[in-house]
């Protein structure tokens, strides 16, 4: 059998198999009784608009074996619990965290926590991110888009954004209900459906506006729900924001910069049309797995898992990036142990498949249009990665960038690398990422074409005679 067959085998087989796979889960909620019993003592339970839902360690950890997630990254929902004594709510928050460091501890590959922190009291919060990440070991921080009205990206927040840039820290985002609201409108339309990707969106782009995470460059921040409605939002900001610095409104803004800090969930309608419509401000690197457990029935949840595996199986576009997406970048935003390190069911197949599987080609053709304004410039950074490329990477054996005659527009890139790990270590580089963000503008249609080569054996010799006729 040809090696390209005994890929295809691999992954019908195993390779999309969530068991096999060790998802990794970044967005999940733990309600503790603390939390129910100060939400109960303002009469709060309903403050979303839905009830909170059931948790306990036993029925998560349960959800999780069925679904085949190996790791859960756990945070406090909403709403925040603030009422106007700051006492009673750091010590709410501070209870909650401890809790969330005993779990990781009696559970350490299972469970990872977030902490939660006790704003809009910024000094306290302060306090909170310290003892957190330095003492319990926290894995990052959860904030709300809003804490009792203070938005994300308000000034009065810079001093904790100082604290987090200095430990590098990973920012789960979560949307809690807005402030002002309509309620009337919030009654007949529940928060979930609509107002929570709009207030996700809100908050990201008043950061954005305050080019914020280029002042705090060393914070990763990761963005709910599929992105929310950033998406759309972003290239309207990119088109109103030099009338908007004309006329003085706004200052300056490095949107590629920003962007670049930005990473997205998965959770809630997740799907290969949603993932194309975020790779239009991201790349496949930034995409992570959520299921918003426990917010529905496990069984839901876990037949959501299954068919966004199937879709992603069958897109050819999309497959090669389901591992990135469902497992690794987690474990590397995390720092959870590999792949490798945590032992899969890869290492158990027949040592031929193993073998086959370690030295077949990924071989791709990227058509792509560019916007006429920006063509020499993107010709230029395309050039230049697939050169460095080339030359520092032992697993990319061609980047080769070409336009059409009949339209210099029109670029196609044919890509072949050793293996699909090897295509996965490249969009990972510096110089990668330096490219994608660099031309995300650039690009007006991207289509990833992965071709199976009819003659694997052929390409040494196609090679070296390309070197004879230099």
């Amino acid at each position: 059998m040809k090696r390209w067959l005994y890929l295809v085998i691999l992954l019908m087989i195993g390779n999309f198999t969530g068991h096999d796979r060790q998802v990794v889960d970044v967005h999940s909620h733990n309600i503790l009784p603390d939390y129910r019993q100060v939400l109960a003592r303002h009469h709060a339970e309903l403050e979303e608009g839905f009830p909170l839902p059931a948790w306990d360690v036993d029925s998560h950890l349960s959800f999780m074996d069925s679904a085949g997630i190996a790791c859960t990254v756990l945070s406090m929902p909403a709403p925040q619990p603030s009422f106007g004594d700051s006492e009673e709510c750091r010590q709410v928050i501070r209870a909650c965290n401890e809790y969330g460091a005993r779990l990781k501890a009696a559970y350490p590959d299972r469970f990872r926590f977030c902490a939660a922190l006790p704003l809009p009291d910024v000094e306290s919060a302060v306090a909170e991110a310290i003892y957190a990440l330095d003492t319990l070991g926290a894995d990052g921080v959860k904030l709300a888009t809003n804490s009792r009205g203070q938005y994300l990206g308000d000034e009065a927040l810079d001093p904790l954004m100082e604290v987090l840039d200095s430990r590098q820290a990973v920012i789960l985002i979560h949307p809690h209900k807005p402030v002002p609201v309509n309620e009337p409108l919030t009654g007949r339309v529940p928060l979930a459906a609509c107002e929570y990707l709009a207030e996700t969106t809100r908050a990201l782009m008043n950061m954005l506006a305050r080019n914020l995470l280029v002042r705090y460059p060393h914070v990763k921040v990761v963005v709910p729900h599929c992105g929310s409605f950033l998406p759309l939002a972003v290239p309207r900001m990119k088109a109103i924001m030099p009338a908007l610095q004309a006329r003085g409104s706004m200052g300056e803004v490095d949107m590629e910069a920003n962007l670049s800090r930005l990473y997205y969930d998965l959770a809630g309608a997740a799907s290969p049309a949603v993932i194309r419509t975020l790779l239009t401000i991201t790349t496949p690197d930034h995409i992570l797995y959520g299921s918003d457990y426990p917010y529905q029935p496990a069984e839901v949840l876990t037949r959501n898992l299954r068919q966004l595996e199937e879709a992603l199986e069958a897109d050819g576009e999309l497959s090669a990036y389901a591992d990135l997406f469902l497992h690794e970048n987690a474990a590397r935003l995390f720092a959870l142990p590999s792949a490798g390190e945590a032992g899969t069911a890869l290492a158990d197949r027949s040592s031929v498949v193993e073998a086959e599987v370690d030295t077949a080609m990924l071989v791709r053709i990227s058509e792509i249009e560019i916007y006429p304004q920006y063509r020499d410039a993107y010709l230029e950074a395309a050039l230049e990665v697939g050169a460095t490329s080339v030359r520092e990477e032992p697993g990319v054996i061609a980047i080769f960038p070409m336009i059409q005659q009949r339209d210099s527009c029109q670029v196609r890139i044919l890509e072949i690398y050793s293996s699909p790990e090897a295509y996965r270590h490249h969009i990972g580089t510096a110089h990668f990422q330096t490219y994608k963000q660099g031309t995300l503008h650039m690009v007006k249609t991207l289509d990833l074409v992965d071709m199976i080569p009819m003659n694997p054996a052929a390409m040494p010799e196609i090679f070296r005679k390309m070197q004879r006729v230099k």
